[in-house]
């Protein structure tokens, strides 16, 4: 096969496919992207095409792309129109770890550069090695709570609790991690009270979080997170997106928060290189020792 037999236009209508075609070193090939895209800075300057449950059919149909891109059931009525008017679309719905790592193999077989996307798994799965063996140093693992969503209460998306596991948290609903829908994972704020998490991180996207308002839930200031001020902010951009950033800097953030209230130091090269929450300091590597040569793949992510 010649590169022509691949897709040369690409349309991605959430972020995640974008951070992985900049680190395939394929973004020549993106002529279009959400709204939404923040990583890496760069790519904000390609046109903007959607947003994530909405888009603009004929701002897609006029960059030209010879494929689009998409996530999950959120987006099924945008395949829908899209394939309706004749455009070629791969939608992908990875929820967990494992599922994000296809999606990158899967990725970069269908532009096909293969090895370059069987190196990338390599060296992000060296970064969660990392992080999994420094966690294996804590004393105890922290109870944690992560908060997707305020009202109704929303936790345990899948790739994110395993994340918590992974940076040495014990996630208080492990059970709702096979919940599909964000209507499977509504939480009664009564039954968080019982579960008692040492530490509540929340991420609500596309808003900032409101810790006071966390704090004046009935019931809540019995909870040992509220009651020993560990309430801390991951924005959604790092988390929330199943891609490179949340193996990246989305799990050295939980892992940063989780060694602050373990009491254990974070390992020089395992700092985030983005701007933590304002209730913790931050402390940028001088140098970024990513394992296996991150930091040469991962350029936009150095300090």
């Amino acid at each position: 096969m010649t590169i022509d037999s691949f897709p040369r236009r690409i349309a991605c209508l959430t972020e995640e496919t974008v951070e992985t075609l900049y680190l395939l070193g394929e973004q020549d090939r993106i002529v279009g992207v959400s709204g939404y895209t923040a990583r890496p800075p760069e790519a904000r300057r390609k046109p903007k095409i959607s947003a994530f449950t909405t888009a603009k059919f004929e701002k897609i149909l006029a960059v030209q792309p010879d494929l689009v891109l998409a996530f999950s059931d959120l987006q099924a009525e945008i395949v829908r129109e899209l394939m309706r008017r004749g455009v070629t679309v791969f939608a992908f719905n990875q929820r967990s770890v494992e599922e994000i790592f296809d999606m990158i193999l899967v990725l970069s077989r269908i532009v096909g550069v293969e090895r370059k996307g069987a190196e990338l798994a390599v060296r992000l799965r060296a970064e969660l090695d990392a992080i999994r063996a420094s966690a294996a140093g804590f004393p105890t693992r922290p109870r944690v709570l992560f908060e997707e969503w305020k009202d109704p209460l929303i936790s345990g998306i899948r790739w994110v609790e395993e994340l918590i596991e992974v940076a040495g948290g014990t996630p208080v609903f492990p059970e709702l991690r096979f919940g599909q829908a964000a209507q499977d994972r509504v939480v009664d704020p009564a039954l968080v009270v019982e579960r008692a998490p040492e530490v509540i991180i929340a991420s609500w996207c596309g808003m900032k979080v409101n810790k006071a308002a966390i704090r004046g839930r009935e019931g809540w200031a019995a909870i040992p997170a509220v009651r020993n001020g560990h309430i801390y902010e991951i924005k959604s951009t790092y988390i929330l997106q199943p891609g490179p950033a949340a193996l990246t800097e989305g799990v050295r953030q939980l892992h940063r928060i989780l060694c602050h209230v373990a009491g254990v130091a974070v390992p020089e090269d395992l700092w985030p290189n983005e701007k933590t929450d304002a209730g913790l300091p931050h402390k940028a590597p001088e140098i970024n020792s990513l394992p296996g040569g991150v930091a040469e793949r991962l350029p936009f992510l150095s300090p």
